[in-house]
């Protein structure tokens, strides 16, 4: 009754095309649900990721939810995630993905989940890392250990949305820098974010990371564009 109550007087609305949800929907409209477009990336289509990270990092294996549309139903979702607040999102594509890859062995002896990190200016204006509950919910389905204390973001870069992939990389190369690295050595870390447009900044994760002894890198992602 009290549901039912508070849904009539403070509806809440789809993460992806922003029309009120019912009240037996959570986070997404049932119709979005059906329509987002599954990548199928961790099983597959695996092979669409890796071509992009060829001979510029080496991954184990790469996994990614989604498929990113120019303006679709993921890019307004991840959006929402990003600029709106809607840190649910992150936590809820986590649960997604890590049920899909659970079931894959590529995945099973994953050691740690490590998020690409943001600069803790861009997380104070923003208020939280948006990769961080999705890693979150990867670790606990993995079971797994969540570590963001070792891949830290030197400086301070304009928005990689705004820039074309000469300028990407530039913008990314030798940005991220290492701390308390024992905690990585000889494991298997899966690499999570957002999106894959140009793989510039999980490229340059990668260079920081290679200096720590025995590990290998896997990478996990909401969406990867077309």
């Amino acid at each position: 009754m009290l549901r039912d109550f508070l849904y009539l007087f403070y509806p809440t609305y789809c993460a992806a095309c922003n029309d009120a949800l019912h009240k037996n929907e959570r986070l997404l409209c049932t119709s979005c649900r059906h329509k987002l477009p599954l990548g199928n990336f961790h099983n597959v289509n695996a092979k669409k990721i890796e071509k992009v990270f060829y001979g510029r990092a080496k991954i184990e294996n790469a996994a990614s939810l989604f498929v990113f549309q120019k303006n679709g139903l993921v890019q307004n979702l991840i959006h929402n995630l990003k600029y709106k607040g809607r840190e649910e999102i992150g936590e809820e594509l986590g649960k997604w993905l890590g049920e899909k890859l659970i079931q894959n062995t590529d995945y099973q002896l994953i050691d740690i989940v490590l998020p690409v990190p943001i600069h803790k200016k861009r997380r104070k204006e923003r208020g939280y890392n948006q990769v961080e509950k999705f890693g979150i919910e990867i670790a606990k389905k993995l079971d797994a250990e969540y570590i963001d204390i070792v891949l830290k973001k030197k400086f301070y870069n304009t928005k990689q949305s705004q820039r074309n992939k000469d300028a990407r990389w530039a913008n990314t190369s030798e940005t991220f820098t290492i701390e308390n690295s024992s905690l990585l050595e000889n494991k298997h870390i899966l690499l999570v974010d957002d999106i894959v447009t140009t793989g510039a900044t999980i490229e340059a994760c990668v260079d920081a990371l290679k200096s720590i002894p025995n590990i290998k890198i896997s990478i996990a992602t909401m969406a990867i564009t077309e």
